[in-house]
């Protein structure tokens, strides 16, 4: 993830705070609400005389930032430094935003009772990685409330704690850019020692970051990593050109943003840039754009982050459950072989009660011959007990053993519903291979709910220590409610559940009685739904194409072939108290489903799978 460097933060307070023509100007800004929406982020709403902007700080260790942002979805908020910052910033009127120091990456946002009042309060936002934090201060230099404390435990030298004076980060002591120092002190400064001629570049100066400098030298036709000493004339011509450009917009705040392959950037260097919007050239930067731009990289960036961990978190519980299930399975079916045994225990003591007169005192075992076919039966004896107590013992094994088989056969079937149900769960994460939009985000999330309703996972509380993929809905509303969609050949629409509650709602809620219904047979997989319009007939190259993604969406992907079952979604039925997306069905025909061919009508809708 590219962090915001010291460019990004000038870019983004010189877009708030230059007064250009066409725009309404952010600040001053009267403090409506705040909310805090996750451990490091909060969002203040400002109201100026034309507009209700909204303005995101942010403490990530990976993404600090600060920027305009859409307002959040209105949230319980039980963090305590969001009520910390109610009270005392709601109402006051922001009045400056700048750096405290010009190459230092700590934003002071200053607060008044109103406009050309001294600052009554301080929030600096401390955008320095893993070190990010926001801290409030009042007008005496006291915190009153930071994102997170530090103690003298953790740090001796600058301990963040209420009560205690705000001090500063340690300044850099590298030199800072001068766009008035000539060229041959310049380079004489770089080429001291030769390395990397971006590394030289970061550590001769203060205010640079790894993705400015790759810019600045892929600009400049540099490999980063060419060494210093390899470099010809030309070329450090061209590098001073580029950093000459790099001051010169930073003193005039010209910044042209714009998103790029590996992230975006504000300078409009990288090559291959696009503009934010189709109909804006770079060189009439807009804040709207700028924003956005940040906006919708990190947040894209974070639900990424947060898809993995929380998808490999889910299957690993999910493997977990399923690991103990198949043990518990090979137990019962142990304990069943066993139990068969019962009829032969039964054939054994009525064999010796038959037999009596042919017992002896003393005898391991005893061949008596069988009733029916007259073959000798070989029985083992308790030689401590007589002919009747070693019937007797076998007859209280018989009715133990078809007590046992009663008692498993139920618990067994159980069994296999739940290692079924399991397995559709991990079929559908096994699906979300990677993230593409906020829908897989939200599909993740409806499994986790899921998983919380059928008690396999614990609700979470909203001021835990890890984030919650938590659903605030019991199932799968309209507004959420999103399959895959693709086309048949005769151009019908095809649509695939995502998960269990997608699978129930596609099923019983959406299909119409002139739909087809199809999911592999007898394996984990999505509910697939090819849509007719009344009275239309499906071709049999679109029966094929909606067994082929159903043969593709299960766990059977990786074979050749996959039955695929279909019938008409009426004739597919619910058993009471089943969880999401057990089903059974009726009148079902048969196709041989090929999940490599469903590639073509997935690489069309979704791109490459």
């Amino acid at each position: 993830m590219q962090p915001v460097d010291l460019t990004t933060l000038r870019a983004v307070l010189a877009d708030l705070t230059q007064a250009k023509t066409g725009r309404d100007p952010v600040l001053p800004a009267r403090v409506e609400w705040i909310q805090q929406t996750d451990l490091w982020t909060v969002v203040i709403g400002l109201r100026t005389l034309t507009a209700r902007p909204c303005l995101l700080l942010c403490w990530h260790p990976q993404a600090a930032r600060l920027h305009l942002c859409q307002p959040p979805p209105k949230e319980p908020d039980g963090f305590q430094f969001s009520q910390f910052l109610q009270r005392h910033l709601k109402g006051l009127a922001l009045t400056e935003l700048a750096l405290l120091e010009d190459w230092e990456r700590v934003i002071d946002l200053r607060f008044a009772p109103r406009p050309g009042d001294p600052p009554y309060r301080h929030l600096y936002l401390e955008v320095m990685g893993k070190h990010s934090n926001a801290i409030l201060v009042d007008e005496a230099g006291m915190i009153l409330a930071s994102g997170h404390g530090v103690s003298e435990r953790q740090s001796r030298i600058r301990p963040v704690q209420p009560g205690l004076p705000y001090e500063a980060p340690p300044a850099l002591t590298d030199p800072i850019p001068q766009r008035s120092e000539p060229f041959s002190w310049w380079q004489e400064r770089v080429a001291l020692i030769p390395g990397p001629i971006g590394q030289r570049l970061l550590r001769c100066y203060r205010g640079l970051s790894r993705h400015l400098v790759e810019a600045m030298c892929h600009q400049a036709g540099i490999p980063p990593q060419t060494p210093s000493d390899h470099l010809s004339a030309q070329d450090w011509q061209a590098l001073f050109a580029r950093w000459q450009d790099w001051l010169t917009r930073l003193e005039t705040g010209q910044f042209d943003p714009a998103p790029t392959p590996q992230g975006y950037t504000v300078l409009g260097w990288a090559s291959g840039a696009v503009p934010v919007s189709g109909t804006e050239s770079l060189q009439q930067p807009s804040r709207l754009n700028l924003h956005q731009l940040l906006e919708g990289y990190y947040q894209a960036q974070l639900n990424r982050e947060q898809f993995e961990r929380e998808r490999h978190r889910l299957l690993q519980r999910v493997s977990t459950l399923l690991k103990k299930l198949y043990q518990r399975r090979e137990q019962f079916e142990a304990m069943l072989a066993d139990s068969t045994q019962a009829e032969a225990s039964k054939q054994a003591a009525d064999l010796l009660m038959a037999h009596l007169h042919l017992w002896r005192p003393g005898l391991h075992h005893i061949e008596l011959p069988d009733f029916a076919s007259g073959q000798t039966v070989k029985i083992p004896l308790d030689p401590e007990k007589n002919a009747i107590l070693n019937a007797q013992a076998y007859y209280r094994k018989h009715r133990k053993q078809k007590r046992a088989q009663d008692a498993l056969r139920p618990l067994q079937e159980a069994l296999g519903q739940e290692i079924l149900y399991l397995e559709q769960v991990e079929a559908s994460l096994q699906q979300l291979e990677t993230y593409r939009d906020p829908q897989d985000l939200t599909t993740l999330k409806e499994i986790e709910t899921e998983l919380i309703e059928q008690r396999y996972l614990e609700s979470p509380t909203r001021n835990s220590g890890t984030e919650s993929l938590r659903a605030s809905s019991k199932h799968a509303s309209p507004a959420t409610f999103n399959p895959h969609r693709f086309t048949s050949p005769s151009g019908f629409s095809i649509w695939v559940g995502r998960n269990n509650l997608q699978n129930d709602q596609l099923t019983f809620r959406v299909a119409q009685e002139h739909d087809w219904w199809f999911h592999a047979q007898e394996i984990p997989g999505s509910h697939v739904l090819l849509r007719l319009p009344p009275g239309a007939v499906a071709e049999s190259e679109d029966l094929q194409a909606a067994a082929d993604l159903a043969a593709h969406f299960s766990r059977g992907r990786l074979s050749e072939q996959v039955p695929v079952v279909y019938t008409r979604p009426k004739l597919v039925f619910k058993p009471k108290g089943s969880p999401p997306g057990m089903v059974v069905y009726k009148q079902e025909q048969v196709l041989w489903g090929r999940p490599s061919h469903a590639q073509l009508l997935i690489a069309s809708a979704l791109g490459p799978h």
